[in-house]
């Protein structure tokens, strides 16, 4: 019966260390630029996206298509990069232990 207490508590304790990461990890950016850096985007660690700069040289309504479609791959590189960022850091917590549903 104590090695199920031990293991209750070893499994408590993780649990507060990755509540305290997924906050921490909301302080933390990540950037991303797309179109040879005309887009950046800038997300948090649980992929919120905080900024989007888009330099005016690129502005042209004529071909707004383009504009639309380096912000949304500047917006998904820099949310792949958050999540590596969570998974790294959450890998630290369970010593590389996958546990379905966290990431």
């Amino acid at each position: 019966m104590k090695g199920m207490n031990d293991l209750v508590r070893q499994a408590q304790v993780m649990q507060r260390k990755m509540a305290a990461l997924q906050e921490e990890l909301k302080t933390r950016e990540v950037e991303s630029s797309a179109g040879g850096g005309m887009v950046n985007v800038k997300v948090n660690g649980s992929s919120e996206v905080l900024e989007i700069k888009i330099d005016p040289a690129i502005v042209d309504p004529e071909d707004v298509e383009m504009i639309q479609d380096l912000v949304l791959a500047a917006v998904n590189d820099a949310n792949k990069k958050a999540k590596a960022m969570m998974e790294s850091e959450m890998s630290a917590i369970t010593g590389g232990m996958n546990i379905p549903g966290m990431f």
